[in-house]
């Protein structure tokens, strides 16, 4: 048999990306991602500071949560940066001292930008439901949209679409009347 079969990408491969690209290893592959551009990082910015006090703190909501900002999980060979992500307080008490985290989160929400939106809808979210993460949401800061997931057995359903100034109550953090408009203010 000829032909030569690709290395798979190793947790070294990943260290040795530049610091100011995104890095992660995913089915083996390793992938380097810009910084996001300005619509991504403020849809992004503007969510985290939404769901922060009343998840977060509970401050103005329920509590019970810890949100994080891009962390690196680390899922079997996998190593990926959400955009968010966030787990339920009963499951992560405290947040472990850690570079990555191989606990699975509850929620996860990638912020899609034109040059990583087909690795996060394809591979990561394979790798999201494998890991049994709950929840799942996907922003897409160019259309003003936000698409929710809920996992079932082990696929993703989706629970519902919604753009521009919409005001949604979207799992899981139905307590909370999102108002989308936040997300593509400029």
């Amino acid at each position: 048999m000829g032909g030569s079969q690709k290395r798979k990408a190793t947790y070294a491969d990943l260290e040795a990306v530049p610091p100011h690209l995104v890095a992660e290893l995913v089915d083996g592959e390793l992938y380097a991602s810009p910084r996001p551009a300005s619509p991504h990082a403020l849809a992004q910015s503007a969510l985290l500071g939404v769901l922060y006090n009343p998840f977060h703190q509970g401050r103005g909501g329920p509590g019970g949560w810890l949100l994080l900002f891009e962390p690196e999980l680390h899922l079997g060979e996998d190593v990926l940066v959400p955009d968010l992500a966030a787990w339920r307080r009963e499951r992560m008490p405290e947040m472990p001292d850690v570079v990555g985290f191989t606990l699975a989160p509850d929620w996860v929400c990638e912020v899609l930008s034109p040059s990583t939106k087909s690795l996060d809808r394809e591979k990561k979210m394979k790798v999201y439901a494998r890991e049994g993460v709950r929840h799942l949401w996907l922003v897409d800061p160019l259309r003003q949209s936000l698409e929710v997931y809920g996992l079932h057995g082990a696929h993703w359903e989706p629970l519902g679409t919604h753009g521009g100034p919409a005001h949604v109550h979207a799992e899981p953090f139905t307590p909370l009347l999102l108002e989308l408009s936040v997300l593509w203010a400029r």
